[in-house]
């Protein structure tokens, strides 16, 4: 999540987390040979970004899913 929320900054710009939250949905084995992360930017504002994430396996099963809300700055 933070991937997406990094993705869409200009120079200058950082980010730190305000909010975070996390659901884990079914249990991940070592039965589960790989599971893919997904990233998705939900908004991104002048201040504020919010991104959402999954956890999905190979055939599709959802692992576990999160949210988060980011506070954009300016470095400089």
């Amino acid at each position: 999540m933070g991937c997406a929320v990094h993705s869409m900054l200009s120079a200058g710009r950082g980010y730190t987390t305000l909010e975070f939250k996390l659901n884990f949905v079914r249990p991940l084995t070592d039965a589960v040979p790989l599971v893919r992360a997904e990233g998705k930017l939900i908004h991104g504002g002048k201040q504020v970004a919010t991104a959402e994430g999954r956890l999905v396996g190979p055939d599709g099963k959802l692992y576990a899913h999160a949210t988060t809300t980011c506070l954009i700055f300016d470095r400089r």
